[in-house]
C-alpha cells in the first residue's frame, strides 16, 4: 500500500475523473474516485482521505456540501475544489466552507501535482496538531490550548516533534513567558514521562550550594555534611532535569554542566568516583546565550550542546490573539478558586490590549488574580486592573510632534513610572512588573549605561 497519502478525487465526468485518477496515483497516492456527491459522501463515512479533489458543481449533492462534510467529520483533511466556472463568489463559498484551496479548470496536471503535495504537508500539519492537542489534555496540561496565535502554532509544533526524540532542548524567551511549562510539556508529552521532572533556578542559589544542589554531596564533604546526599541529576535518573535560567551560570558550573551532557557522569561533592546517570536535560534562559557567547561569558562547547533543538517563546505583545484566551482561562481558574462568578465589561480586553505587557503571562495571571480577589461588584471592569496598566494607557497616547514611541521605549518610560511609583523600592518594582529582581536590574543596565556615557560627553 502507499504511504504517499490517501486521496478521493471526486467528479460527476466520468472522463476528467479517471484522467486525474490515473494522473494521481501515478505520483504514488492511494487513490479513491467517487463519480458523484453521493458517493463521496459514502466514502466519507468508510475512510479517512489526507486529501480530497472535489468538482463544485455537480448534480445532486454538489462540492460545497462534500467540503463541508468532510470539513465536519474529518477537520485534518484537506479539500482542493475544483471548477471551470470560477468567480468571486464561488472562490469565497468554497474558502468559507473550509476548502483549503481552489483550482479553475482546465488547468495543468503540474500545477495540481504542486497543489496535492502541499495540501499532503498541510494534512501532515493539522494531524500533528490535532495528536499535540489530545495528548497535551490526556496529560493534564490543558494550558498548552490556550494559544492560535502563528508564533504558538509554530512553538507546539516543535515541541509535538521534540518530545519523543529525548534530546537535548534549549527554550529562550522573556521572564514570565512560560518557559518551565513548556519543559514539563515536552517531559510529559516523551518517554521519559512516568519517571520524575526536576527543575531547578539556577540564579535562586550561590555556586556553591547549586552544586551541591545538583550534584549532591558525600557524607563529610563539608562541614555540617552528617550524611551523603543525592542530587538532582541523581535523584531524577531516567527522567528529565530543567536548567531555567542557564545563562546566569558561572565557568567553572558550566565546565559541570558539560562533562554531564557530554558524558552523562556526575561528580558528587566531595567524591572522588564519578556516577553515571541517565538524565534527559532541558535548559531555559531569559538571555541571549549566542550573545553571551560572542562576550565570552557562556562556554561555546556547553551552548552547541544545548543548542541541539531550540524553542523561542514569543512575549505575549507579540501574541495579543492569545489574549482573551489566556484572560477566559485565568478568570475561570480564579473565579472558581474565590467561588464567585464575574461578568465581563466589553472594555476590558480591548483596554488590556493596548498595555506592553513587559512581564507576559505571569504578570497577565497576577492582574486576573488580584482582580477577581478583590472584586465585589460581580463584574470586572477597567476599574479592576491595577495602576501600572493605566499609567501605560496614558503613556500611549499620541505625542504633540506627531512622533510615535518604539515599544521599547515605552516599556523603559513604563519602567521608569513604576519605579518612581514605588520610591525606588527595586523589590515591589519588580512584583509590580511581573518579573525578578535581577530581570529588572539587567533591563535598566542599557539606560545607565547610557545615561553614562552622556555624562561623560558633557564639558
Amino acid at each position: 500500500m502507499s504511504t504517499a497519502g490517501k486521496i478521493l478525487v471526486v467528479d460527476d465526468d466520468a472522463a476528467a475523473l479517471s484522467s486525474l485518477g490515473e494522473a494521481m496515483s501515478r505520483e504514488g497516492y492511494d487513490v479513491t474516485l467517487a463519480a458523484n456527491g453521493e458517493e463521496a459522501l459514502r466514502q466519507q463515512r468508510e475512510k479517512n482521505f489526507d486529501v480530497v479533489l472535489t468538482d463544485l458543481r455537480m448534480m445532486g449533492v454538489d462540492g460545497l456540501q462534500v467540503v463541508r462534510a468532510f470539513k465536519a467529520a474529518h477537520p485534518e483533511t484537506v479539500v482542493i475544489v475544483m471548477t471551470g466556472f470560477a468567480s468571486m463568489e464561488t472562490v469565497v463559498d468554497a474558502i468559507s466552507s473550509g476548502a483549503y484551496d481552489y483550482i479553475s479548470k482546465p488547468f495543468r496536471l503540474d500545477q495540481m501535482r504542486l497543489k496535492v503535495r502541499q495540501s499532503m504537508e498541510q494534512a501532515k500539519l493539522l494531524r500533528e496538531n490535532r495528536d499535540l492537542r489530545e495528548r497535551v489534555q490526556e496529560s493534564d496540561l490543558r494550558w498548552m490550548i490556550f494559544g492560535s496565535s502563528p508564533p504558538m502554532v509554530e512553538v507546539f509544533k516543535t515541541i509535538a516533534k521534540v518530545a519523543t526524540a529525548d534530546t537535548t532542548v534549549l527554550i529562550q524567551g522573556e521572564s514570565g513567558t512560560g518557559k518551565e511549562l513548556v519543559a514539563r510539556a515536552i517531559h510529559r508529552l516523551g518517554t521519559r514521562k512516568d519517571r520524575a521532572f526536576l527543575a531547578v533556578n539556577c540564579t535562586s542559589v550561590t555556586e556553591s550550594l547549586l552544586e551541591s544542589e545538583l550534584f549532591g554531596y558525600v557524607k563529610g564533604a563539608f562541614t555540617g555534611a552528617a550524611g551523603a546526599k543525592r542530587g538532582i541529576f541523581e535523584a531524577a535518573d531516567r527522567g528529565t532535569v530543567f536548567l531555567d535560567e542557564i545563562g546566569d551560570t558561572s565557568p567553572g558550573m558550566q565546565s559541570k554542566l558539560l562533562r554531564v551532557l557530554e558524558s552523562g557522569e556526575i561528580m558528587p561533592v566531595g567524591s572522588s568516583a564519578p556516577t553515571h546517570v541517565d538524565v534527559r536535560t532541558i535548559a531555559a534562559t531569559n538571555r541571549d546565550l549566542s550573545d553571551l557567547v560572542a562576550k565570552g561569558k557562556f562556554r561555546e562547547d556547553l551552548y552547541y550542546r544545548l543548542n541541539v533543538v531550540t524553542i523561542q517563546l514569543p512575549p505575549l505583545r507579540e501574541r495579543l490573539s492569545d489574549l482573551p484566551l489566556l484572560f477566559d482561562f485565568f478568570l475561570k481558574k480564579y473565579s472558581a478558586r474565590n467561588n464567585k462568578t464575574l461578568a465581563v465589561h466589553p472594555e476590558v480586553l480591548p483596554y488590556m490590549a493596548r498595555f506592553p505587557w513587559p512581564g507576559n503571562v505571569r504578570q497577565l495571571e497576577n492582574v486576573v488574580e488580584r482582580a477577581v480577589a478583590l472584586n465585589t461588584s460581580g463584574v470586572f471592569t477597567v476599574e479592576d486592573l491595577p495602576e501600572e496598566i493605566h499609567a501605560a494607557q496614558k503613556i500611549a497616547l499620541p505625542p504633540k510632534d506627531g512622533t510615535w514611541p518604539t515599544l521599547e521605549q515605552m516599556e523603559d518610560r513604563y519602567i521608569r513610572e513604576v519605579i518612581e511609583a514605588t520610591g525606588g523600592n527595586m523589590s515591589k518594582a519588580a512584583e509590580i512588573l511581573g518579573v525578578d529582581r535581577r530581570t529588572l536590574y539587567r533591563r535598566l543596565e542599557p539606560q545607565k549605561r547610557t545615561a553614562e556615557d552622556a555624562e561623560k560627553k558633557i564639558p
